[in-house]
């Protein structure tokens, strides 16, 4: 049977590129679509339109830019269904996680159309009486965004939502490894006559080949979701201009569990945060600090939360585990559980790959719970996988500190029934978001990290500021 062929989308049309790429569904390991790479003439098209684009877009009254916003949720929804297959195919995603990845791009496009209507302009006194004084927002031209491989139409509505509300527009490029919901979203826009060159959606792999969109003086920002040296390479690549950034990095999330909560709660919480997509979530817990008299109870709660999880897509019971997403990344952790088990670590669940009986396809992986040092490596870096550390921790240990010792610092986790504890641990802890007794996200609340886990936010009224520049208009009175 012939495999679908997805093509970039530019200036309004489907464009066919080089060669073809195929992708592989990691739960089936069998082929599931595949697309056409961009050539630097495809990349020059994209920086064109957007940039002829953006005049018109960015003047287009707020009523009709947000019409096409709601027709544009409208039309990726009477085409859902196809869209989540799609996603599940390239992704190997449960059904339940691939429907709220895709459901995060119609709420992006709803929120930041909501949003845009409630900015407001600024008026700054004058001393002298004599003039008036205006802040006005501009949007600020060009966008390019990277996005990440995880989340492929979450990552979408992060960037897509505010690029559209603003007046700006964008070219897109979705991961090498999961572009095909994506490229359906530029066939939906296709169909439905989106305005040319508002947005662009370029596919492909080739990363010297992909430093034109970077190089080039047309953006004026670059975004992107990845990790933190991802993000710096980034950096230097693209300062041929004065660009902005908006980059979402690498984490290393830290978990503290104190004796006052109930642990096999805070276990359940943990757990199911940790298996969402399979540990492959920037947000992830990676280090679970856990007090010494509930140690016991934390892990085998923990350990039988896990154990209750069945793979792959389904059909089938809940909760389900998906599959890593790579072989070679599956590799690369399998290393780490074995490294780790060799210097110290305790194996207390998991740690291998499924039985072949359970999994005879798929690149899976066992949940897997350890108890560790926190100086072993696997707790000091970034796991993203099915796999979490737990470490103990004493009323004499400063679990702040260990906490805070990481040059990471997007998100983190804390359980206590005790106010000013929780007061002092989000005044402490050194992390963009502070969840205290249960992980909580949404498209209301901004997104981002501290030190090396990047520079400004997604979701919330501050991702949408960060898309519009700001002009000072000073009017002589009389």
């Amino acid at each position: 049977m012939s495999l679908r062929e997805f093509h970039s989308y530019v200036g309004g049309e489907l464009v066919p590129g080089g060669g073809f790429r195929t992708i592989v569904n990691p739960a089936t390991e069998e082929p599931c679509g595949r697309y056409s790479t961009y050539t630097p003439a495809l990349l020059d098209r994209a920086l064109a339109a957007a940039r002829d684009a953006f005049p018109t877009w960015s003047r287009t009254p707020l009523a009709e830019r947000i019409g096409w916003m709601r027709k544009l949720a409208t039309a990726l929804e009477a085409r859902r269904d196809e869209i989540i297959a799609l996603l599940v195919a390239e992704t190997g995603k449960p059904q339940s996680n691939a429907e709220y990845d895709y459901g995060m791009l119609p709420t992006c496009l709803d929120f930041f159309a909501g949003e845009v209507q409630r900015l407001r302009g600024e008026i700054i006194p004058d001393a002298s009486g004599q003039y008036t004084h205006q802040l006005i927002r501009h949007p600020l031209g060009v966008v390019v965004g990277f996005l990440a491989w995880n989340f492929p139409l979450l990552n979408v509505g992060y960037k897509l939502g505010p690029a559209l509300a603003s007046g700006c527009t964008c070219i897109l490029k979705p991961s090498r490894t999961t572009p095909l919901a994506t490229a359906l979203v530029g066939e939906v826009m296709h169909d439905i006559g989106f305005p040319p060159g508002v947005v662009n959606i370029v596919l492909g792999d080739d990363r010297e080949v992909a430093k034109r969109l970077l190089t080039s003086d047309i953006p004026a920002m670059i975004t992107m979701i990845g990790s933190t040296e991802a993000g710096c390479e980034l950096v230097r690549t693209s300062a041929t201009s004065v660009k902005r950034y908006s980059l979402e990095l690498g984490g290393n999330a830290p978990v503290i569990v104190y004796p006052d909560f109930d642990p096999k709660l805070a276990a359940e919480r943990v757990v199911g945060l940790k298996l969402a997509n399979t540990g492959q979530v920037c947000v992830s817990p990676n280090r679970c600090f856990v007090h010494e008299s509930v140690l016991d109870v934390f892990c085998t709660h923990a350990a039988a939360t896990m154990a209750s999880y069945t793979y792959g897509a389904g059909p089938g019971p809940e909760p389900r585990l998906g599959p890593i997403m790579t072989p070679g990344h599956l590799a690369e952790l399998q290393v780490k559980i074995q490294e780790a088990r060799a210097q110290g670590a305790k194996l207390l669940a998991g740690g291998q790959r499924p039985p072949q009986e359970v999994c005879p396809k798929g690149y899976y992986l066992q949940p897997t719970l350890l108890l560790c040092d926190r100086s072993l490596p696997l707790c000091r870096n970034e796991i993203f996988g099915p796999v979490l550390p737990v470490i103990p921790f004493s009323d004499s240990d400063d679990v702040l500190a260990w906490a805070n010792d990481c040059p990471h610092g997007l998100a983190a986790y804390v359980f206590t029934r005790d106010l000013e504890r929780a007061q002092t641990c989000a005044e402490r802890l050194e992390y963009g978001s502070i969840c205290i007794n249960e992980p909580y996200y949404s498209v209301e609340l901004p997104h981002g990290g501290l030190k090396q886990s990047g520079v400004g936010k997604d979701c919330s009224h501050l991702s949408l500021e960060e898309y519009f520049t700001v002009k000072r208009v000073t009017t002589r009175r009389g």
